[in-house]
């Protein structure tokens, strides 16, 4: 059996189904709950883990790697960004990476000449 959204094989008994799809768990996932990057508690929460921590908040290697990226392009487009991503992260995860920079206000987005960039904070 095969995810309807990602294709993925499902072992049977995993599938999940939802609104007439059979979905795998990553998917399920993903449609209960879909990244934010506008989420004013999820940006409190992050700001409050860090002064709890000192300060010092660890990235994955991945969240590094994006604020790389940012830090010497100046700015990208969503669908640059996920195009060096590609077949190492599917456009959810990489979401969920982008929305945890932007809770940490680690990176934000603007417009420019009519189009969205994200760029470092």
């Amino acid at each position: 059996m095969k995810c309807d959204r990602c294709g993925t094989e499902i072992k049977d008994g995993d599938e999940r189904e939802h609104l007439g799809e059979t979905l795998c768990e990553d998917c399920y996932m993903d449609v209960l709950s879909p990244p934010k990057a506008c989420d004013p508690w999820a940006v409190y929460s992050a700001k409050s883990f860090a002064q709890h921590s000192g300060g010092k908040v660890a990235l994955t290697e991945i969240q590094t790697e994006i604020l790389k990226i940012l830090e010497e392009t100046g700015g990208i487009e969503p669908p640059e960004l996920f195009a060096r991503f590609e077949g190492r992260l599917t456009p959810s995860q990489l979401e969920r990476e982008v929305a945890a920079l932007r809770h940490m206000e680690r990176l934000r987005a603007e417009k420019r000449e009519g189009k969205v960039f994200i760029r470092p904070w």
